[in-house]
């Protein structure tokens, strides 16, 4: 990981954020984890830290993307909504407002 929890756990509690579950596994019969989830919203962040990388990893190679497919796709199927942010975006007022607006659409308000 390339964030401390505790800060980033920290920072959401200053701005209004329910704690995040990390590592949160969604999937019981699969492997696969969201970085941070709000389970009871269905919602989950996910931080692009290798997105653009110089060298080969999960999210820039072709057998890396296809199993991101795999989990976005399971995920939409059991109704989760995944937001994206890189490391640097992670403690920024712009994501706690866009994770403020997505726990309010997930529970059906206005």
């Amino acid at each position: 990981m390339i964030y401390d929890h505790a800060i980033v756990t920290s920072y959401f509690a200053s701005c209004g954020l329910p704690e995040p579950v990390f590592e949160y596994k969604f999937c019981p019969d699969r492997k696969f984890r969201f970085d941070l989830a709000w389970p009871v919203y269905s919602l989950a962040l996910e931080v692009q830290g290798g997105l653009f990388a110089r060298t080969a990893g999960g999210h820039n190679r072709g057998a890396g993307i296809r199993k991101e497919h795999e989990k976005r796709n399971l995920a939409a199927s059991a109704g989760w909504l995944i937001l994206y942010v890189l490391p640097a975006e992670l403690c920024m007022q712009e994501t706690v407002d866009l994770i403020h607006k997505a726990m309010h659409s997930q529970r059906g308000d206005s």
